[in-house]
């Protein structure tokens, strides 16, 4: 996946894509198109009333798109405007769920501004059990030792230091790199666990 600008999509909305406030954030997920083929994605921006996206395929201008987002959910709409390494995609719903969507994204939004990432509300703790393997997009695997985690997040002594915002796997919990350290990497897992399943995949 190539990475694109806000500013390469910006120039081409029309006044009603304009009309809600886009709000630049980093939430990843997957989208299908009419052909029911699912690929992965990653929110740049978004409005109420439209998102930007990188993708690895882009599909057709009009064409309905079906995307469903960490911590927003699913959104339904149409293929606005095709750029390099993307799209950008309407998103219909209600005048109710406009209102709910804009709180989420306005929530979400000051979370990333301020640095405060999901794990700071929750207790740490060290795993029983300190082995972890970590799993990337491309199939690469590394092993790696858990420092700490908690119910959203966790730190890794490993041996190579993907980029901020690489997307990876501990187990089966999706997350994405935040943070470097000297030892290792901090992640922000997509989903916040319950203490059940950190039970089941790390021990305690």
């Amino acid at each position: 996946m190539s990475a694109f600008a806000k500013k390469e999509i910006e120039p081409f909305l029309s006044d009603t894509e304009r009309e809600f406030s886009r709000v630049d954030l980093t939430l990843f997920g997957r989208f299908m198109l009419e052909n029911r083929q699912e690929y992965p994605c990653q929110i740049l921006n978004m409005s109420p009333g439209s998102a930007a996206l990188i993708a690895p395929v882009s599909g057709s201008v009009g064409e309905r798109v079906i995307a469903y987002v960490d911590h927003v959910g699913r959104l339904e709409g149409k293929i606005l405007r095709l750029v390099d390494g993307g799209f950008a995609m309407s998103v219909n719903a209600t005048e109710r769920k406009r209102d709910k969507l804009a709180a989420k994204l306005t929530w979400l939004a000051n979370r990333h501004e301020l640095n405060l990432p999901e794990d700071r509300r929750h207790e740490r703790i060290t795993p029983r059990n300190p082995a972890g393997i970590i799993k990337l997009e491309d199939g690469r695997v590394y092993q790696a030792r858990i420092i700490d985690l908690s119910l959203s997040g966790a730190a890794l002594e490993l041996n190579v230091k993907p980029a901020i915002g690489t997307v990876l796997w501990l187990g089966r919990m999706r997350g994405r790199v935040v943070r470097h350290f000297d030892e290792g990497v901090a992640i922000e897992f997509a989903i916040v666990q319950t203490r059940d399943s950190l039970d089941e995949y790390f021990g305690r």
